[in-house]
């Protein structure tokens, strides 16, 4: 009897996934999309074994808590931004202008810019009069 090559029995490509040298860049998707291909493509003659589709398993919900841990503190982070940011209002800061210019003065308004390209992506913007300035900027707050 022959032997097959269990190569010859793959009937479609696996998907194609980014190349890392680590696996914690594997989102869960990739993650499904590789364990579907490799329950497609095993060898029938040596089936994976339960254990280890149980491990997978773990790992899927591994990386689910990890992204909705990721979530969450980014929620929270962007909640402190606002807080801080408003927590200025009325106050007299030292800060830098996006071009390193000095800027002093009373903060009147408050403001959240978000990115265009990637609406998880804010910046928190304090104004002083006509300047506009980003809160990682802010370099003294005085009384």
């Amino acid at each position: 009897m022959s032997r097959v090559s269990p190569l010859s029995l793959t009937q479609q490509p696996a998907p194609a996934i980014s190349r890392t040298n680590d696996l914690k860049d594997l989102d869960i998707d990739q993650f499904l999309k590789l364990m579907i291909s490799e329950l497609t493509n095993q060898d029938p003659l040596n089936p994976m074994d339960n254990t280890q589709l149980v491990e997978q398993l773990g790992h899927i919900r591994e990386i689910a808590a990890t992204t909705q841990l990721s979530d969450t503190l980014s929620s929270v982070a962007a909640g402190q931004s606002l807080t801080t940011a408003s927590g200025l209002l009325g106050k007299t800061v030292a800060a830098l202008t996006d071009d390193d210019q000095n800027v002093t003065g009373v903060v009147d308004r408050v403001s959240v810019e978000v990115d265009p390209k990637n609406n998880d992506q804010r910046t928190y913007r304090i104004h002083i009069g006509d300047q506009t300035i980003k809160l990682t900027n802010v370099r003294e707050v005085k009384d």
